[in-house]
């Protein structure tokens, strides 16, 4: 699927090779960058599965595409449902896209009792993603945030449910730092196990959705749709960077953002990240916790 660009600076959709044969997953795709990612891979040829919680929505989102689609529900506030959406699943799979996400909620829980963000952002994805992993023949790509900087900056591992001292940011940054830490400790493992599948995470800067409108502070709300006005780039510029992620010749763990002021628009580009979020034995003992509590193991055999 990859595809060497050498002139990254006006990359854009147009430069998304044909991708007839192949076949992706995008969690939440219905609307924002899930769909407009989603959209465009069907178009370059894919067949594209819209992963979404309201299956009604997603066909409604899929009608809009061009190309092939298809929409199986999922959603990964319940790992019951993570697990029923990956045992459905067979043949090969090129790419997974995990891009679903709440984004500042007030204080909730999943069906299986973690914070609403982490449990969402982080756990649902890391249980879909080694689930289906025996599957993936290319690559998983994980949205991440810029967001990942903000807060404390670090997983609370022991109290990652911030009981007792929850702010909407705090449990947002965590979630996105945890997606990180993930994708480095997902191609860690990759590697040493010797497969050829890629983890890479993409942000999109500040692209104006519908995520901002679910933040539990209203004047939050009011600042964010003010910023989307001002700021924020399109949802289609801010698929770029995840569409960029998932079809350019990068290295494993590579992150990828927009290049313009600040990360907050422009054309895709390889970005950094935190030392919290390239730290290893953090990532290690995310990966382990995320075991732990999900049940679900790494694993690279092919299913039979």
């Amino acid at each position: 699927m990859a595809k060497k660009t050498t002139d990254k600076s006006v990359w854009n959709a147009t430069r998304i090779p044909d991708l007839s044969g192949r076949t992706a997953v995008v969690t939440g795709a219905n609307s924002g960058i899930g769909f407009a990612a989603a959209a465009e891979l069907a178009r370059a040829g894919a067949h594209v599965v819209f992963a979404v919680r309201d299956p009604e929505r997603g066909r409604a989102a899929a009608a809009k595409a061009s190309g092939s689609t298809e929409v199986r529900r999922l959603d990964l506030a319940d790992l019951a449902s993570v697990r029923e959406f990956a045992a459905g699943w067979d043949g090969p799979l090129d790419l997974l896209i995990n891009n679903a996400g709440v984004m500042m909620l007030p204080e909730l829980r999943t069906r299986d009792g973690f914070e609403m963000q982490l449990g969402t952002n982080h756990l649902g994805h890391f249980a879909l993603t080694n689930l289906l992993l025996p599957h993936i023949t290319d690559r998983v790509v994980t949205v991440a945030s810029g967001a990942h900087r903000m807060g404390d900056g670090v997983i609370h591992f022991d109290n990652l449910n911030l009981e007792g001292d929850y702010s909407p940011q705090r449990a947002y940054s965590q979630s996105k730092l945890a997606n990180l830490l993930f994708t480095l400790e997902l191609q860690r493992r990759l590697a040493e196990a010797g497969s050829p599948v890629r983890a890479l995470a993409a942000h999109p800067g500040w692209a104006a959705t519908n995520l901002q409108s679910h933040t539990a502070n209203p004047v939050g709300r009011a600042l964010m749709a003010l910023g989307n006005k001002v700021v924020a780039q399109d949802d289609k510029a801010g698929a770029l960077p995840t569409l960029f992620a998932a079809v350019e010749d990068l290295p494993g763990a590579s992150y990828v953002g927009p290049g313009g002021l600040g990360e907050m628009r422009g054309a895709p580009t390889l970005v950094g990240r935190s030392a919290a979020a390239s730290d290893v034995a953090a990532a290690r003992r995310l990966w382990t916790t995320s075991e732990e509590l999900t049940g679900v193991r790494f694993s690279v055999g092919v299913v039979a």
